[in-house]
């Protein structure tokens, strides 16, 4: 693992060997324009979510686009839910604990994850944040470092393969205003969050670099909730020459303490909304991460040539200490519970191409490539007293190589037999191979103890779509995709039996999606993006029940997930804009027998926990007057569900959740000085952020903060 001193000396020495009097290289990510605050026609808006660049008009999936103003602008810039609650069809449940993360959900696809982010792709500048096993991480993404997020919404398992129900895109800001740029951006707030950013961005001749250094920490309002994290973010692009570049990134991040409060039942959730768990505080409950990640990308061709190579290599190393309130097998104490660690190295190899049969505009596209990936863990899982292991009373109960290789080829085809229709299909083969090396035998069982093994799990996917092009105002598209998502290894490891080895009854789920929809803009008075889709889920990967603290998973036969989506950006007047999202959605069991013991429970026709029918967010978004901005929003959710059973029932957002942020920007001399601040929740709603699904004795309940404040100070070069 890189050391965290060693990545800040050889970013800084890089930044620094950009020389002040040099040009701006011509790369299109330094120069592109801030599209979150105004509206556009449609043919101006680029997207690259689909691994190549084109105009929105001309992608046959639902796409949402965040830009620089949205994410930053008075923002806090520490979790998702600032940035992803205007694109409809998407869910970020924030439980405002920085152990377990937030949980987003696509269409309903990732609502089940009680850890992590599952069902859904990311990337960081085409860097892949996703394992091979469908998990994706975003310890790499600090937001205050992000100008653009791309939503990419429904199948694209013949795009990206495993785990991709959905994709989010992160782009970091390269925009470099002068030769030599430095920023600094504070923030304190309420429960004793406290934030500090440092940025420099530099360019010279064909290169330009950015260095972002940030470090976050918070008390928490939650009895036994304090977090600290930071971030080291370093990015270099160099011009080859007029279609080619080199893209470096390298990230190092590290969390060296997030304790877990765990969620709540109702009981006491009434009594005291900002209380604990009493287990997770007295067994310890808490989760250490240190992760980096180096990439080099090498892009030739553009998006206006005829043909486009891209070929991206990456290597990754993570570890994990994670103090658990799970009750070990054995005797159990009320301070007894499992220290779990985690090291994985996670790398690949994408490539792919890109030609176009001729040089008129209905000529034929044809892409190919393939994704090469290959992850490798060592699990140890032992006794714990107080979170942690003191020997010689506590002892090892699991010992563990995983390996995860996965080798995916791929063909896409585009064509337009007319100037308004555009037709597209693509195809991908995934084959994944799960191995796990046992080495603790003493657990007893089959082959002494033995529960090392493999499986191999694959895939074919597609897609076609089609897209009428040519009208501003009126571009409708269609879609039919499938998808696949195989279980974790963390899933596959939490065997019924606790013993070693992996499930081998837990086998992957599989998704066919047809999607209608259509987007539009009037001018720059108003756009519009509406969509309607239907995802029939076979051998759905579900929790289906908590046993001493631990999940365990099987596949619940068939989901029928269904939904309208609706977007929307009107221009009021020259002063503001006013922005809306809302979803409406059926998650529903269509084939679900649950085993308990003698009993089989039949749940066809109940609801997906996790995720609210319905949500709604209206935002609102002044223009600078003398330097004076004013942003709000107004969500509100639904009531959803706890639980499988649906008997356990969670009040929706009540009369709605209310963010205010207001900033004031002074120029003087070539800097800028932006003091900003903020209230969250200024109604002071009592609400629940998230559930933890089917969680253990009707612990479910992960409730979010009333009523608070930050302020905020951005100094850097007038932009």
């Amino acid at each position: 693992m890189l050391k965290f001193p060693t990545l800040l000396a050889a970013s800084a020495l890089l930044l620094s060997s950009l020389r002040a009097d040099a040009q701006r290289p011509t790369r299109r990510d330094s120069t592109r324009a801030d599209s979150s605050t105004r509206i556009q026609p449609l043919p101006t808006v680029n997207v690259r979510v689909m691994s190549d660049q084109r105009a929105l008009d001309k992608v046959p999936w639902a796409v949402g686009v965040v830009g620089v103003r949205e994410l930053r602008r008075a923002q806090p810039t520490v979790t998702l839910d600032e940035a992803l609650g205007s694109v409809p069809g998407v869910f970020v449940a924030s439980r405002y604990n920085f152990a377990t993360d937030s949980r987003i959900s696509v269409r309903g696809a990732g609502a089940r994850a009680n850890f992590g982010l599952r069902g859904v792709k990311v990337f960081l500048d085409g860097v892949p944040q996703t394992l091979p096993d469908g998990q994706s991480q975003l310890t790499n993404v600090e937001l205050g470092n992000i100008d653009r997020i791309e939503v990419l919404r429904g199948s694209t398992a013949s795009l990206y393969g495993n785990g991709s129900a959905g994709v989010l895109s992160f782009s970091n800001d390269l925009r470099a205003p002068t030769p030599f740029a430095q920023s600094v951006r504070l923030l304190a707030g309420s429960f004793g969050e406290r934030k500090a950013q440092l940025r420099t961005v530099a360019r010279n001749g064909n290169a330009i670099g950015s260095l972002s250094l940030s470090r976050t920490t918070y008390d928490g309002f939650r009895v036994y909730s304090a977090a600290e994290s930071r971030q080291l973010n370093g990015a270099l692009d160099y011009s080859l020459g007029a279609d080619s570049r080199v893209e470096i990134r390298a990230q190092l991040a590290e969390v060296p303490r997030a304790v877990n409060p765990g969620a709540l039942t109702f009981a006491e959730y009434a009594a005291n909304r900002d209380s604990a768990s009493a287990t997770n505080i007295r067994r310890g409950a808490d989760r250490r991460v240190k992760q980096d990640q180096v990439s080099v990308s090498y892009h030739h061709g553009s998006a206006g040539s005829r043909a486009e190579y891209v070929s991206t290599t990456w290597i990754s190393s993570r570890g994990v200490r994670n103090a658990l309130s799970t009750a070990p097998p054995g005797t159990v104490t009320a301070t007894t519970g499992i220290y779990s660690t985690l090291d994985r190295v996670f790398a690949g190899t994408r490539l792919s191409a890109r030609y176009t049969l001729g040089e008129t505009p209905s000529a034929p596209m044809l892409s190919a490539g393939v994704d090469l990936q290959q992850m490798r863990d060592r699990r140890i899982n032992l006794r714990a007293t107080g979170g942690r292991p003191t020997a010689a009373t506590d002892t090892l109960i699991l010992d563990q190589f995983e390996t995860v290789r996965s080798a995916a080829p791929f063909v896409q085809a585009q064509w337009s037999p007319t100037p308004r229709l555009l037709f597209g299909a693509g195809s991908r083969y995934d084959r994944l191979r799960f191995s796990v090396r046992d080495l603790f035998t003493r657990d007893g069982g089959v082959n002494n103890g033995d529960n090392s093994g493999g499986r191999t799990l694959s895939a074919v996917s597609g897609h076609g779509g089609v897209t009428v092009t040519g009208w501003t105002m009126f571009a409708p598209y269609a879609n039919v995709s499938t998808s696949f998502e195989t279980p974790t290894t963390t899933e596959l490891q939490a065997r019924p039996d606790r013993a070693g080895g992996f499930n081998t009854a837990l086998g992957p789920q599989r998704t066919v999606s047809t999607e209608i929809g259509a987007r539009g803009a009037i001018s720059s008075l108003a756009s519009w993006n509406v969509a309607v889709y239907r995802a029939n889920v076979k051998n759905a990967i579900v929790q289906s029940r908590v046993v001493d603290g631990t999940a365990y998973f099987e596949n619940a036969g068939r989901t029928r997930n269904s939904g309208l989506e609706f977007g929307g950006s009107v221009r009021a007047g020259r002063i503001a804009s006013i922005n809306a999202a809302y979803t409406w959605s059926v998650l529903r069991f269509a084939d679900y027998r649950q085993t308990n013991g003698t009993r089989v429970d039949t749940l066809d026709g109940k609801q997906l926990p996790g995720v609210p029918p319905q949500q709604l967010r209206l935002g609102f978004r002044s223009v600078s007057v003398r330097g004076f901005t004013l942003d709000a929003d107004q969500t509100w959710t639904s009531a959803l569900f706890a639980d499988d059973f649906n008997t356990t029932r969670v009040a929706g957002w009540g009369t709605g959740v209310t963010n205010i942020r207001a900033s004031w920007t002074v120029s003087r001399n070539g800097y800028r000085v932006e003091p900003f601040a903020g209230v969250l929740n200024a109604q002071n709603t009592a609400y629940v952020g998230a559930v933890t699904v089917n969680g253990a004795f009707g612990r479910v309940l992960e409730p979010a903060p009333l009523r608070n404040w930050y302020l905020g100070l951005d100094i850097g070069v007038a932009r």
